[in-house]
Formats: structure tokens, sequence, C-alpha cells
């Protein structure tokens, strides 16, 4: 499978991801906390990508083509672990994230919160 975001879509990757378990009869680990585990354990291996970085440090490790691989690895293990996820729970992810978005529109509007994270009092 090659292509870009802007040719690919979710279900090819989920796809992808069904076909790599199927393989390697993973499926038979695959439940909902197993897979989360695993999910935030990539997650922390992508943070660590970062740690103790000062902010000028993770903008020149963002040009820099090793470092830019090592986190491009832990992001595509994060993404393979959320589509087993939804794999196993046979969840749509198209759907809950528009939803989530609208939810977060709805709770966040940008007109008040347009360049900050929070509300000042």
């Amino acid at each position: 499978m090659t292509g870009s975001d802007n040719d690919t879509a979710i279900a090819e990757l989920r796809d992808a991801v069904r076909r790599f378990v199927a393989e390697r009869d993973w499926g038979q680990f695959h439940n909902a906390k197993d897979l989360s585990i695993s999910l935030c354990l990539e997650a922390a291996e992508l943070l660590e990508e970062f740690q103790w970085l000062r902010p000028e440090e993770v903008e020149a490790a963002s040009r820099d083509a090793q470092a830019r691989a090592r986190v491009a690895g832990e992001l595509a293990d994060v993404l393979i672990y959320a589509f087993s996820l939804a794999n196993a729970l046979d969840l749509d992810v198209a759907p809950a994230v528009r939803e989530k978005l609208a939810a977060s529109a709805h709770k966040y509007p940008a007109d008040r919160f347009r360049g900050r994270f929070r509300l000042e009092e």
C-alpha cells in the first residue's frame, strides 16, 4: 500500500491493519483493554521523543530527518493501535471523529477560544 493522506482512505488503513493482525493470528490478543493499554504505551514512546526538549529544540528536531523518522514511526504505532482498537470494537472512526469535533466545537466555540486554551476569568 502506498499513497499519501490525500489519496488513502481510513478504510484502507484499517483493512491493512486487520490483514496484518490476521496473518499473525493476533486477534485472540486484541481486546479493548489490552489494545487501550498498548495505545497508551505507544503514546508514551511518542512523548519520549520530545521529553526534556526546549521549544527551540523541538523546532530543530522537526527539521531533522532522523528525528522526524523516529516520530513518524512512533505516531504510526499509535495510529495502528487506534485502528486495531476500532477494528476490535467495530467502531466507525470517521463519524466518531466528526461527532467529537462537533461536541468540542460546541464546548469550545472558536469566537471565545481563538488563540487560547481556556477562558480568562
